[in-house]
């Protein structure tokens, strides 16, 4: 096959798999005409994960984030996730992780973790929580899906 023959051939099958998504769509309106009067799914309620003002900071290293979340629509198993930077850091440091009830109403999460007493200190630090879903994916191998993610400076107080 010649260079030429091969950038044609390319080419062809390049337009081939452009034009399939939309020949496809076509061939679903033929066969369905009355998709229009289908009417729309509910909306689902809003998702959002807060952090709360203030942390828990124990003696002993133990750090206590707390906020609330709202989430509808799970297939899979969802966790709060939290971490933590201080001083204008690089490295974050997860603060445990609380599983979550997707059902559409507000709940709270606490997440609790025992770091190194000299790691943090009472005052001002990033917090940063996360709400995310493992879905079934290729194979059934889990596959994450983030509903909602939220950052906020806090106050680290001595519990």
């Amino acid at each position: 096959m010649s260079f030429r023959q091969a950038v044609g051939a390319a080419t062809g099958a390049a337009l081939l798999l452009l034009t399939a998504p939309a020949a496809a769509h076509a061939l679903d309106e033929a066969l369905v005409p009355a998709a229009a009067a289908i009417p729309a799914a509910p909306v689902a309620a809003a998702e959002s994960v807060t952090v709360d003002t203030a942390g828990k900071l124990s003696v002993d290293g133990t750090i206590t984030l707390s906020g609330t979340y709202r989430c509808s629509g799970a297939t899979g198993p969802v966790f709060v996730s939290s971490s933590l930077v201080q001083g204008g850091g690089n490295v974050r440091h997860g603060i445990g992780g609380t599983r979550a009830v997707c059902d559409g109403a507000e709940h709270r999460w606490a997440n609790t973790a025992r770091l190194d007493t000299t790691a943090f200190a009472a005052g001002e630090a990033q917090v940063e929580a996360t709400l995310m879903e493992l879905r079934p994916g290729f194979l059934g191998l889990p596959l994450p899906h983030f509903h909602a993610t939220s950052q906020r400076q806090v106050m680290l107080a001595q519990a």
